[in-house]
């Protein structure tokens, strides 16, 4: 039996304005109690059979798209394109996670044989899963960082129950993609309690210190993710907790990259600080290019063109103008340009521009993610400038550099990987590929951890480490014997076995 955990009720919230359904306390006891339940028979699943019920999920969502997606827009404005191209990025996670799960290398086999001589014993060691796993939506991706996104697959894939707390930017999308896929999970063989929702701050609160929960995994802001670390942190029995929060996502251009392509990159920044109407994690925030090379003057062109858009929440939509506020406050900042608004009340993309010593100087100000179509050039005149304001730039999912074969730009490079996960020498950092090398996360406040969140590592963050040491093979995980271990990749002894 499991403690009860109150849902404590200090205020009111947006969610309970709105009317948005909270999940009781009674209602996550019994969620809690089925991911528990379900938890060992995740763990014990053998590859083909977690693979299956990774791709029956896929499955359902790829026969459901047409609804689901209607829903989606109806909720988030994103428009039909933009949602089947994310429905096709969510099934395909779940298709690539269940062909990790097949090919073996995740769970890092080990043995060492026993050596007498040395007094050493037979150790064989695998990673398995933690157990329930809790799951906190997105706004700016409803399917791809929601109920069934990259969290969610990763911790399925690594052989545990999720419990999801759905955003309140989609609610009706949440619950309906929670049906389709629990129903799918079940379906395919998969226990009980194999996925749930939960709805409200207050549960999503309940939810991360509930002693059934193992680990947390969450993608929003830099306050609503810290306010949950720290309640994953301050539990009696502390939980990892993979926060993905904010990012600024530096971006450098030399001079000479300005000369040789400045048309091109002013058009490539416009296009990406502007894309889903700068709601991206990925967003291109910062960016220092040389004083007087023009190329504040080619950017202009571009975005006075630059339509903006309706934003994903009500929340966001507020903080929006004041996010830039903040920025023009400091005075060093002028604007260098605003695009079209769409339509009133719609996010207006805006261009701002400053010098490298006000970054450096005010970085509180300067270098605060700002959710939304804009983005803020920093000139910079000498190499000891640029490298005073990279030094002040708070860590990020990505990093781009734009420079050309002639640029010694080895210093710039060595701030850059230590400030970002993922470091770009062209193209421009919104689009995240889910692939096996992928790595989205990077130092704080990027995120809490050293993990990622996109692509086959993503399930790590949900795997923990066990040693059988002396074990009789009757009593081994099936994956560890001998006979399994002839199929699957592992190291022995300190060599890597590749079948």
């Amino acid at each position: 039996m499991y403690a009860k955990h109150a849902i404590r009720r200090t205020s009111v919230t947006d969610e309970q304005r709105k009317g948005t359904p909270m999940t009781t306390t009674t209602e996550l006891d019994a969620l809690t109690a089925a991911a528990a339940a379900a938890a060992p028979v995740w763990r014990a699943a053998d590859a083909a059979t977690r693979a299956a019920w990774l791709r029956a999920a896929a499955d359902t969502l790829d026969a459901h798209i047409d609804e689901l997606v209607a829903i989606a827009d109806a909720e988030t404005r994103l428009g039909e394109t933009r949602l089947r191209g994310e429905v096709g990025r969510t099934t395909g996670q779940l298709r690539l996670f269940a062909t990790v799960v097949e090919e073996g290398s995740y769970l890092e086999l080990t043995v060492d044989d026993a050596d007498p001589a040395a007094a050493r014993p037979e150790l064989r060691r695998m990673l398995t899963g933690v157990g329930p796993v809790a799951v906190f939506s997105a706004s700016n991706f409803p399917f791809a960082f929601s109920v069934a996104g990259g969290d969610t697959a990763s911790a399925l894939a690594a052989g545990n129950p999720v419990i999801v707390k759905a955003h309140s930017g989609h609610p009706r999308l949440s619950k309906h993609t929670a049906a389709l896929v629990a129903e799918a999970l079940v379906a395919a063989g998969a226990p009980e309690g194999s996925l749930a929702l939960v709805e409200g701050r207050e549960a999503g609160n309940a939810l991360v210190q509930h002693p059934v929960i193992q680990a947390a995994g969450f993608t929003g802001s830099l306050g609503g993710g810290r306010a949950l670390f720290d309640l994953a942190s301050g539990r009696p029995d502390p939980i990892p907790f993979y926060g993905e929060l904010g990012s600024v996502n530096p971006v450098v251009i030399t001079p000479a990259a300005v000369a040789a392509r400045g048309e091109a990159l002013a058009q490539g920044l416009v296009g990406s600080f502007t894309l889903g109407v700068g709601q991206f994690c990925t967003k291109p925030g910062v960016v220092f290019v040389p004083a007087g090379a023009g190329f504040e003057d080619l950017v202009a062109r571009f975005a006075t063109g630059a339509s903006g858009g309706p934003l994903l929440t009500e929340r966001i939509t507020e903080a929006f103008p004041s996010g830039v506020a903040h920025l023009e406050s400091d005075p060093s900042v002028a604007i260098v340009a605003q695009g079209v608004e769409a339509e009133p009340g719609a996010a207006q993309p805006v261009v701002l521009s400053t010098a490298a010593a006000a970054v450096a100087a005010r970085p509180s100000v300067l270098l605060e993610e700002c959710f939304g179509p804009v983005t803020l050039l920093v000139r910079y005149s000498s190499q000891d400038e640029l490298h005073a304001a990279l030094e002040a730039v708070p860590g990020s999912l990505t990093a781009t550099l734009h420079a050309e074969p002639s640029d010694d730009v080895s210093d710039v490079l060595e701030v850059l990987t230590r400030k970002a996960g993922r470091v770009l020498f062209a193209g421009w950092p919104t689009g995240v590929a889910v692939t096996w090398s992928q790595h989205h996360g990077g130092p704080w406040p990027a995120t809490t951890s050293l993990h990622t969140s996109v692509g086959a590592t993503a399930v790590r963050r949900f795997l923990r480490p066990v040693v059988f040491q002396d074990a009789p093979a009757a009593l081994l995980p099936e994956v560890l014997r001998d006979e399994s271990l002839a199929r699957l990749p592992h190291r022995r002894n300190g060599v890597l076995q590749v079948p």
